[in-house]
């Protein structure tokens, strides 16, 4: 159930291009390969524009919103990944060609932009009222996932079996004997915490989840995109009244528009527009026209329509 972060929602990934000079890159018994020879071809190509793109944006972005973002918050998310990969995260890491270093990079160029994306947003009691109606809190849970319906029906008849003090334990035996999910069933089955806006959980097992109390189990098997679950609520603190929420549902309307690619490219042009960028390089010096010379000088408004996703 987990899935690899997007970290920066659409913006490509930053590599540093070559700097132009007569230094070899490479050499070869043909002859040598200069950093202006590589620099000259790279900036042809699509992904070398886009390396550039995402150079200038990170110096503009460093420059308005640099001093909103700590080096304690990149940190904390840094740490939250790490944990919710555990022991895998160093494979993780590689298998997608990132240092520690690079990711941490990464997670402050998005944070970078969310605070942008928080300075172009406006949040009206309209918007409040509308992400409340689909507002769920954070919870935590646990699965046993297996392949079979009539499997998962014989783990709920065991938890019907044990005694209301004793059913989670049994629940934590039951998901490291029977469960297919070799991610978690080491720790009794346990899932991440998440709420509402989640998408890397199958929306079968989410609308299960949130129908539970603490200390519930789903008393039927839930079908999902990975086979028959059968969901424990680890912890659901309960709605509650809007007002306890405004801020987290601020949050979730931001976190909305950070996949909106509509509001990014709204947001990327005003920021690149009040950059003063200017481009010295006469290949290149229509890089940016897409936002530049973009029409859309209007606020940005918020967008409340949440992706969804079926790997679970």
């Amino acid at each position: 159930m987990k899935k690899w972060l997007a970290i920066l929602a659409g913006i490509v990934l930053m590599v540093p291009l070559a700097a132009c000079g007569s230094k070899a890159v490479a050499t070869t018994s043909g002859g040598k390969i200069t950093e202006s020879a590589y620099y000259s071809s790279l900036k042809g190509t699509s992904s070398g524009k886009q390396v550039l793109q995402q150079m200038i944006l990170n110096k503009v972005l460093e420059k308005q919103y640099g001093s909103k973002v700590s080096k304690s918050a990149v940190t904390k998310e840094y740490n939250s990944y790490k944990s919710q990969y555990g022991s895998s995260f160093s494979s993780v890491l590689s298998q997608n060609g990132m240092t520690t270093s690079q990711l941490k990079d990464e997670i402050r160029s998005n944070l970078l932009l969310k605070a942008a994306v928080k300075d172009h947003t406006t949040i009206t009691t309209k918007d409040i009222n509308k992400q409340w109606k689909k507002y769920q809190p954070k919870v935590q849970t646990a699965e046993i996932l297996v392949s079979k319906k009539a499997t998962a029906q014989s783990i709920i008849d065991q938890l019907n079996s044990a005694s209301s003090a004793d059913r989670w334990k049994t629940f934590k035996k039951l998901a490291k004997s029977k469960s297919t999910d070799t991610t978690n069933k080491s720790t009794g089955g346990k899932v991440s915490a998440f709420d509402n806006t989640d998408s890397s959980l199958d929306s079968s097992y989410k609308k299960a989840a949130f129908a539970l109390k603490t200390n519930e189990y789903t008393t039927s098997p839930v079908k999902t995109s990975s086979g028959y679950q059968v969901i424990y609520m680890i912890k659901n603190p309960g709605k509650g009244a809007k007002s306890q929420h405004i801020a987290d549902l601020k949050e979730q309307i931001i976190e909305t528009d950070m996949s909106n690619s509509t509001v990014l490219h709204n947001v990327v042009s005003k920021v690149l527009k009040k950059g003063n960028v200017s481009i010295k390089d006469n290949d290149l010096k229509n890089i940016l026209d897409d936002y530049l010379t973009s029409s859309s000088s209007s606020s940005t408004t918020t967008t409340t329509t949440t992706s969804s996703s079926s790997s679970n």
